[in-house]
């Protein structure tokens, strides 16, 4: 959406208004041109009333200012002011004691109150338009129209609504106040009044004084321009101000104001170039030369590349195409002719300019939203016009249009059977002709039992039959459509086991008190070298991308390790407790003469004390086990018993000797294990870091839907028995949890270790093992000798396949 402020007191010299604000606001929104919000100017004047001057006389004492005597309802008030501009029997607004308004000096809201001025009590105060916020000008007190009724709060007489539009990327016509005008004409079936645009030609040809040629057609199909004579610059007019600071637009000079006045009036940016720069009296629209710079007009020196549009004379470029024009050619107090541009400029040059320079202005913005080339000639004769009217200029005769490639006008046919089936509704050609004629001003003339129907040139949104349907529809009402079900069958549900299995992670990971990240796809160098153990190790290079926006996001992430890292000390340097974080996404493995393999990972990382600091409890370090338990409880709530663990010694950036593959059925799944000491230093990271990484494609693969089988919770009780084993030390525990699930059979729920111990009392090189057995059955309660039995059948296994015996 791209926000634009209507100021109705404007739009009422293109429109009558017919409707109230809010109406006026929900019927634009109904149509599909959204209204965020109303703002009601002069609420901020409470107590300013109208009062009239009844006359003005010297001050004692000071030479600079008057006492000026105001009439109000039969009370007569004395105010000292030095403004120049004030006569008998003018209407002013006055402010008197413990009313509100803007300081002049300061910009800030003030209360008035009596002042002694000089010697004399000054009670009250003549307001500027700085004053009462509707411009900069502060030089004189604001005149109001004579018409005016003394005693009227000032709201009502110059009061004003303003509409915050949210205008879609396919409108830009209504980015200008003639846009919204025709919507507003169109919904109200109000007439159109559309500003005069014929004003006096004087002096030479335009031909002889500029020379106009486009070397690049591809990114500016239309160059309109003309020249004004014998200008003076300086302030605008103080209704045009008031306009201007409405829109949000801040007045500069009348030459300047006029050029932001036609672009908010008819959404086509202008540029006013002082005539006498402009070398050659040449303009020559092409790409920027190599190496070619140009200070523009906030006074920064920019460095263009050889995409770039530019403006040049006979020369050197005097401005950014569309974007912002040249210090060296831009108006000043001592210009005397303008050379006034109206351009169309293609809208993918405008944005890759924006956002190589890192430079927005109001008139890029509405071309990179893509304006009609027939805006030019109308907006340029509204500019030319106002400039010899406001500015005491001389136009030169005709104007100079390039336009090497006129577009021809494109015509759609459109039949009632079309908005039947899109819908849903019956109207006839009568019907349909009288919303795109006589409301939009669509050009319709008859084919057989359909329209052909030819756009005007200021909607380029209009390209095929669905685009007219839109706007029949918006214009018949959106509340006509009827509501209906569907005729056609419903598509089936089409299984998703990957996004399933990344939900089903979700809840089981913040179960377990972990909290998720999401970091950008796109990672930088700096980083990835932070990942490398020794020199002679190369980062790890990913595929990069041809336009990054910053040097830490020029390629695609190889993994989701480097940005967990990150994530995981800044909390450490926040966050008392140690950080338990996770994130599941895509990374981007490279692949030679093709696109990258994308692949679905989980990591997840933890550090720094197991709980917050707290009286007699002593803080103990995250370690692996933690992690440990994390990954085993995911294993487990994925059904995926059987998963074994094995060390290895060569994954980066893990720690050689702390680090363990993760497998189920001899597929690897992932691997964890301690964080490498040397990239820990890199990250800067002083506690242990324990990490986690798993490909979720083969977790899937092994997984199968199993975890996504719901069992009923448990009808009869469960039975416990806890084993005290001597083992081998050589024996893992995980080998004596595999032995004891597949000897224990489907009686078996559950398997825990509680307790390891070595000492003197077991013989050398073993260790024992307190295991703690819980055996449950679907269908009956377990008996004694059931249980005995099973539990038998465990220690046979046991000392058979792991060497262990029961402890004495």
């Amino acid at each position: 959406m791209s926000p634009m402020k209507v100021s109705l007191e404007w739009l009422s010299d293109y429109v009558d208004l017919i409707l109230p604000p809010q109406e006026l606001a929900h019927r634009l929104t109904m149509s599909g041109t959204e209204v965020g919000g109303i703002e009601e100017r002069g609420d901020g004047w409470p107590g300013i009333i109208v009062a009239q001057i009844e006359s003005i006389g010297p001050h004692p004492t000071a030479e600079s200012l008057t006492l000026v005597g105001l009439g109000l309802l039969g009370e007569k008030i004395t105010v000292v002011s030095g403004a120049t501009n004030l006569q008998v029997d003018d209407k002013v607004p006055f402010a008197p004691v413990g009313a509100q308004l803007i300081d002049a000096q300061t910009g800030r809201p003030t209360v008035v109150e009596v002042a002694q001025i000089q010697g004399v009590a000054s009670r009250g105060v003549l307001c500027s338009e700085k004053e009462l916020g509707l411009s900069e000008a502060h030089e004189g007190v604001l005149i109001l129209p004579g018409d005016a009724e003394v005693g009227l709060p000032l709201n009502v007489v110059l009061g004003d609504t303003i509409l915050d539009l949210e205008v879609t990327p396919n409108r830009p016509d209504c980015l200008g106040m003639l846009g919204v005008a025709r919507e507003v004409a169109a919904i109200t079936e109000e007439p159109l009044h559309l500003p005069d645009l014929i004003y006096q030609e004087e002096g030479s040809d335009v031909r002889d004084d500029v020379q106009v040629e486009i070397l690049a057609p591809d990114l500016c199909p239309r160059y309109s321009a003309s020249v004004v004579h014998g200008i003076t610059v300086g302030p605008s007019p103080s209704w045009m101000q008031r306009r201007l600071v409405a829109a949000g637009v801040r007045p500069i000079n009348n030459v300047v104001d006029i050029t932001n006045y036609v672009m908010l009036e008819y959404g086509q940016p202008l540029h006013a170039f002082d005539y006498e720069t402009i070398y050659g009296r040449r303009i020559v629209v092409r790409r920027a030369a190599p190496g070619e710079s140009l200070q523009t007009i906030d006074g920064i020196l920019r460095t263009l590349t050889t995409e770039m549009l530019v403006i040049a004379d006979a020369k050197r470029p005097v401005a950014l195409a569309g974007i912002m024009g040249g210090s060296e050619t831009e108006v000043t107090e001592l210009t005397k002719s303008v050379l006034l541009e109206s351009a169309n400029f293609g809208p993918g040059s405008i944005r890759q300019s924006c956002r190589s320079l890192r430079l927005r202005t109001e008139a890029s913005f509405r071309f990179d939203k893509g304006l009609p080339p027939a805006n030019t000639i109308v907006a340029l004769q509204r500019a030319t016009k106002l400039l010899v009217e406001i500015c005491g200029g001389k136009a030169s005769r005709r104007l100079q249009d390039v336009f090497p490639a006129p577009r021809e006008a494109i015509e759609i046919r459109l039949a009632p059977t079309e908005l039947r089936r899109v819908l849903g509704i019956d109207l006839t050609v009568a019907q349909i002709r009288d919303v795109l004629s006589g409301q939009l001003g669509f050009d319709c003339r008859d084919d057989g039992d359909a329209l052909l129907v030819r756009p005007p040139a200021h909607r380029g949104d209009i390209q095929i039959p669905a685009d007219l349907v839109e706007e029949v529809a918006r214009m018949v009402g959106y509340d006509r459509i009827p509501t209906t079900t569907l005729s056609g069958h419903l598509p089936d549900h089409s299984p998703q086991p990957m996004y399933s299995l990344i939900e089903r992670l979700n809840d089981m990971l913040v179960g377990c008190g972990l909290q998720e990240v999401v970091t950008y796809s796109m990672i930088g160098r700096r980083l990835l070298s932070k990942m490398v153990v020794g020199k002679e190790a190369g980062a790890p290079d990913g595929l990069r991308l041809a336009n990054p926006m910053t040097p830490d996001q020029e390629m695609l992430r190889t993994s989701l390790l480097p940005s967990l890292l990150e994530c995981l000390n800044n909390n450490l340097r926040q966050d008392e407790a140690g950080p338990r974080l996770y994130e599941t996404g895509r990374v981007y493995l490279p692949r030679h003469a093709d696109l990258p393999e994308e692949r679905q990972m989980l990591v997840i990382g933890m550090a720094g004390p197991r709980w917050q600091r707290q009286w007699g409890r002593a803080t103990v370090p995250l370690d692996f086990y933690d992690l440990k338990g994390v990954v085993e409880e995911l294993l487990d709530r994925l059904n995926l018993r059987g998963a074994h663990f094995i060390q290895v010694t060569d994954q980066q950036p893990f720690h050689p000797g702390r680090t363990t593959a993760v497998y189920s059925k001899d597929v690897r799944l992932g691997v964890m294990g301690e964080l490498h000491p040397a990239v820990a230093r890199n990250f800067e990271v002083r506690a242990p870091v324990c990490l986690a990484e798993f490909d979720l494609e083969q977790l899937l693969s092994v997984a199968g839907e199993e975890f996504l089988r719901i069992e009923p919770p448990p009808r009869f009780p469960a039975v416990r028995r806890d084993l005290a084993l001597v083992v081998p030390e050589r024996v893992p525990v995980a080998e004596l949890f595999e032995t004891i699930r597949h000897a224990g059979g489907p009686l078996l729920g559950h398997v825990d270790l509680f307790d390891l111990f070595r000492g003197e009392d077991l013989p050398p090189g073993h260790k024992s093992c307190g295991v703690g057995l819980i055996f449950r059955s679907q269908d009956h309660t377990l008996t004694d000798v059931e249980v005995a039995q099973v539990e038998a059948c465990i220690v046979q296994q046991l000392q058979r396949q792991a060497g262990a015996r029961l402890r004495g």
